[in-house]
């Protein structure tokens, strides 16, 4: 089960086998390609500008009752701009983050679930792009911003996969090294939601974590 906000859900509900358009559906692909005879069952559960707490509360219905063997969970983008984005938005502690995120991965390691976690991530990107369903301007000065609050929350994430045992992707690492040598906007034309060429690099990186 892959599970998250909008880069997971990647319209999903508008798919026809609900696994959306983006980096699950390229997962389940190449999967299917390489290992005919390891069929699995693929659900994607992510819902665009989820939060944390977003997913704690819709986390027994929509995750732990279905029992997944594995749960991939990619959040953490719009906790992280969330009191740019929404008028009744707030800089979400670093704290709150890592104790809603451990809530949400209790349960599963207590069931033996398998986890695999993918760090949010943000590329610096150039000149000014619209949120919020276009009515804030994101440019440098937030852009910064944004990254001084996603660090120590990336931390928190690294810092649960190892008290968890799961398999973390470093997906903001990535990107930045992939960036380097073709601008970030080749991965992600707003810096936070991927392009074609960005869910194939997750695609990428996540098969190479379990394949």
């Amino acid at each position: 089960m892959f599970t998250g906000d909008s880069i997971t859900d990647c319209q999903r509900l508008e798919s026809e086998d609900g696994l959306g358009f983006g980096y699950p559906l390229r997962v389940a692909g190449e999967w299917g390609l390489r290992h005919p005879d390891r069929p699995v069952t693929w659900l994607n559960t992510g819902i665009g500008g989820n939060k944390v707490m977003d997913l704690e509360a819709r986390w027994q219905t929509d995750v732990l009752d279905a029992r997944p063997d594995i749960v991939s969970i990619l959040v953490g983008v719009n906790d992280m701009g969330w009191h740019t984005l929404d008028p009744k938005g707030y800089v979400i502690p670093v704290k709150e983050f890592e104790a809603g995120y451990d809530c949400l991965l209790a349960p599963l390691a207590e069931a033996g679930t398998k986890l695999i976690l993918i760090e949010p991530f943000l590329l610096s990107i150039h000149g000014v792009v619209e949120a919020g369903a276009g009515v804030v301007r994101i440019g440098a000065e937030e852009r910064k911003e944004w990254r001084t609050d996603l660090d120590p929350k990336i931390q928190v994430v690294r810092g649960l996969a190892r008290k968890y045992g799961a398999r973390l992707l470093a997906a903001d690492g990535m990107f930045a090294e992939l960036a380097a040598t073709t601008g970030p906007e080749y991965w992600a034309a707003d810096g936070v939601h991927p392009t074609p060429a960005g869910h194939a690099a997750l695609a990428a990186a996540w098969l190479r974590l379990v394949a």
